[in-house]
């Protein structure tokens, strides 16, 4: 379970190693900031990204974004991904975009969203979730609410599908919405999938399960996918670090050993590891 993380030229920092086991193109970089911060990391990508086979729902979905209050992004990939599907000819959109968290909203400014139109948590929110980005945006969504005179306000939400396709993540912030007046549209940009493991890669994570490293979840599919990847590891010996409560209350449930809180940003996330070390 080696790391191009490991591979940096950086001085070899001490015990504990934490594993990251986001998606391949956010793991790499994660790992390489914490090492950056002095945290000893590796990367185990957990979930796979992929492309939608067919994306005629996609195209559908632009020809309508600048009829929304917003386009709210569950991540960095629906960004990518949406972006990426943006008909040839159409213009920059003219609508806002709604984001969970700095990495997502780095992508909006990268794929050319306008930075005035982009509302996101405070890049030191104390978590970055669909709670955050509501406490931001709903005096937007009620004034909007107040001033339709017939059709209600729409939102398109921007997410991924697991392999079965199957909607994945949470729906607190339709659910909200709809409760607030709004229209709720939905469209899936990408696949969630589990990665394919080698057997040295399951050995590397049997072997972690016990040599003290911190696990660091920022997503509990991760952990799910990983146990479906590698049966029978012996959680009851092994520590998570979860950067979400929902997160590590369902990896306390699934029977981890021990879990600890971090926070979600970068910084705070890596003094945090290294208090715990």
């Amino acid at each position: 379970m080696s790391s191009q993380a490991d591979m940096t030229g950086a001085p070899e920092l001490p015990f504990p190693r934490v594993i990251v086991t986001r998606p391949e193109r956010e793991a790499m970089a994660w790992a390489q900031g914490l090492r950056a911060l002095g945290v000893h990391s590796e990367a185990l990508p957990l979930i796979e990204i992929a492309a939608l086979p067919e994306i005629s729902g996609l195209t559908q979905a632009w020809q309508v974004v600048p009829h929304h209050l917003a386009v709210m992004f569950v991540s960095a990939n629906a960004v990518r991904f949406f972006m990426a599907a943006r008909p040839e000819g159409l213009a920059v959109p003219s609508c806002r975009a709604w984001s969970t968290g700095p990495g997502t909203q780095a992508a909006l400014l990268a794929a050319g969203w306008p930075a005035a139109l982009i509302d996101s948590p405070d890049e030191k929110s104390a978590q970055f979730d669909s709670e955050a980005l509501w406490v931001v945006v709903a005096g937007q969504v009620q004034a909007a609410v107040a001033a339709a005179a017939h059709a209600k306000p729409s939102v398109l939400i921007v997410r991924g599908a697991d392999a079965h396709g199957q909607l994945a993540g949470r729906d607190w912030l339709a659910q909200q919405l709809e409760s607030e007046g709004l229209q709720v549209f939905q469209v899936v940009a990408y696949v969630r999938q589990a990665p394919e493991l080698t057997s040295e890669q399951c050995r590397r994570a049997r072997q972690a399960m016990t040599d003290g490293s911190r696990w660091l979840f920022s997503s509990s599919e991760a952990a799910q996918l990983l146990l479906q990847t590698c049966p029978d590891l012996p959680l009851g010996q092994a520590w998570a670090l979860a950067t979400h409560p929902r997160i590590a209350q369902r990896l306390r449930a699934s029977g981890w050993g021990r879990v600890d809180n971090v926070p979600a940003g970068l910084q705070a996330q890596a003094e945090s590891i290294k208090s715990l070390a």
